[in-house]
């Protein structure tokens, strides 16, 4: 593999993002005067992810830009030669100076291809010490990559084809590089977006966010917009005091509904308000800061259908906690009841978003038969996997100088099998 000049590449990984005795079994190497020979190492894995049938292999884009990258720079030669011994030959250092990748070949799974246990996910041949060096970041960027997708994949199989999954898990990752590569290959894994701005930047993952709690809590009710007038949206019209008009929608929404004009929180509608005027064409609403039914759903609606009369369609709302599958349902209840009262038929189809660290089995909840609920975002339990937090692939070498190479071992679970692979997969009658 040639090296290019790739802005992506030291973000996938660095020669040195690796583990002490690969560099000492190099040194070995070049002492025993085998760092040329060609040999071949063999990734995979040994049991499928959470108790499932299968994984998805992923991490091949991260692979092949940082192995077209690889190349020990003089600081990281220098820093090797200050933690091995100081009487090594200084040949040694001028032989890795001058390693890249040119005579590594790599054969792999396509990304995101179905991989069973023990079948290659890469098979990596080329100079030993070189091929050597590569096993630990090639683990790091396959194993979590590979984990997250299935785990996304699983999640997918779960809520099924209509439900919109959002991986919003950035903040609970195990670091910045964990939260880009689980953003990255949680979209690989069947999900329909993430939160993850350096994600969709990056690597094109598409975006979704609204709003937090502390947005509404920052207001009072006493701020004044300072412009709080908008247009039409056919832009055909005079323009509108958008927060007046919300407070004459309140009017009617708290009589329809039975509540005081007094219950909904004045500051969590100004916060709607104000989000409303920046995003009249993309208005959602966070519904639980105060209370759902007395507070939230009432300044909604009002702030909702005043959009509405200037020709707007608000896009939804989003839950945070409590019973999600009873609100969404008490929701759409509202929804239709209002969308009718007021003849404003799109307010039926309003998309209710729910989050609120859900798992496979509250997953399994919301997507049930006759689920009001739209939109489903998932952050701890898709980017940390808590079900099984490593896929625990391995690097073995399986040949040298073309001669089958084996580990026996005391454990007949970690022996491997000799000698280069090829993998078919045979499809029955009924395509299984």
């Amino acid at each position: 593999m040639a090296a290019e000049q790739d802005p992506e590449a030291l973000a996938a990984a660095r020669p040195l993002l690796t583990d002490l005795y690969q560099a000492t079994m190099a040194l070995g190497y070049w002492h025993a005067g085998r760092a040329r020979e060609q040999a071949e190492f063999e990734l995979f894995f040994r049991g499928c992810p959470f108790g499932g049938a299968f994984a998805l292999a992923a991490g091949l884009r991260d692979c092949v830009r940082f192995l077209r990258a690889f190349r020990l720079q003089d600081a990281d030669v220098q820093f090797l030669a200050s933690v091995l011994p100081p009487d090594t030959d200084p040949a040694f250092f001028q032989h890795l100076r001058a390693l890249d990748c040119s005579d590594v070949t790599v054969r792999a799974l396509p990304e995101g291809s179905l991989a069973f246990p023990g079948v290659p996910l890469l098979q990596v041949c080329g100079p030993l010490l070189v091929v050597q060096l590569l096993e630990t970041p090639l683990l790091c960027l396959v194993s979590y990559a590979s984990l997250i997708a299935t785990n996304a994949s699983r999640l997918r199989l779960i809520a099924g084809p209509k439900k919109r999954l959002l991986e919003m898990g950035l903040r609970r990752a195990q670091g910045p590089d964990g939260g880009l590569t689980a953003s990255t290959y949680s979209y690989l894994g069947g999900f329909d977006g993430s939160s993850n701005v350096l994600a969709g930047q990056l690597r094109g993952v598409p975006l979704a966010g609204t709003l937090a709690h502390s947005f509404i809590t920052s207001f009072l009710g006493t701020e004044v917009p300072p412009d709080p007038m908008l247009a039409p949206a056919a832009s055909q019209g005079p323009r509108v005091d958008l927060a007046a008009c919300a407070e004459a929608w309140l009017d009617r929404v708290c009589a329809h509904l039975g509540l005081g004009v007094q219950e909904p929180h004045r500051g969590e509608r100004a916060a709607f308000v104000a989000y409303a005027l920046a995003f009249p064409r993309a208005f959602q609403g966070l519904l639980d800061t105060y209370s759902v039914q007395r507070s939230g759903l009432p300044n909604f609606l009002a702030v909702a259908l005043a959009l509405g009369e200037l020709g707007y369609r608000a896009v939804g709302v989003r839950l945070d906690s409590g019973d999600l599958l009873q609100q969404a349902q008490e929701i759409r209840r509202v929804f239709r009841s209002i969308s009718a009262q007021f003849q404003m038929p799109w307010l039926e189809s309003v998309s209710i978003a729910v989050s609120n660290n859900i798992d496979e089995e509250e997953l399994t909840r919301l997507a049930q038969e006759g689920s009001e609920v739209n939109v489903i975002g998932i952050g701890t339990n898709v980017v940390t996997c808590p079900r099984q937090p490593s896929l625990g692939c391995v690097y073995k070498l399986v040949s040298v100088g073309g001669q089958p190479r084996m580990k026996l071992t005391e454990d007949p679970e970690k022996q491997t099998l000799p000698g280069s692979k090829a993998a078919f997969r045979l499809l029955g009658a009924d395509a299984v």
